[in-house]
């Protein structure tokens, strides 16, 4: 059971970046890099957009894709950060980002929850203690 509910969080953020994807043929076809003068997102996007196949690829055996699901995890961490960062940077200068503060909790969300599953499904051993 205990297994089934790990793989089912690996799943749903493995998706929720997979749309990243959608998001970035968005981003480029729209020629938004061109227009809104900004040719960072796409690059950033297409970051995110690599993790969501990598993490849905470590459902199957999450205790043999450890290092994946936690550069999933850091990576969910360090973003939930900066936009922090950036969202007080912003509100130093009585502006605001279209994107804070839920950006900010989801990608934080996403984050934890894939820090959960390393926490909570430890690397099997063998009968000698070893690491399988």
């Amino acid at each position: 059971m205990r297994e089934r509910v790990l793989q089912a969080v690996l799943v749903l953020v493995g998706l929720y970046y997979c749309v990243w994807g959608y998001l970035l043929f968005d981003n480029l076809f729209a020629a938004k890099p061109l227009t809104e003068h900004s040719d960072v997102m796409p690059m950033f996007l297409s970051l995110n957009a690599a993790l969501g196949p990598c993490l849905l690829l470590a459902v199957r055996r999450p205790d043999k894709n450890r290092l994946m699901i936690f550069c999933g995890a850091f990576s969910s961490l360090l973003h939930a950060s900066t936009m922090t960062v950036q969202s007080v940077q912003y509100a130093a200068q009585g502006m605001h980002r279209r994107d804070s503060p839920q950006d900010i909790a989801i990608n934080g969300t996403m984050g934890i929850l894939l820090l959960a599953v390393l926490v909570l499904y430890p690397r099997k051993t063998d009968m000698t203690g070893k690491r399988a």
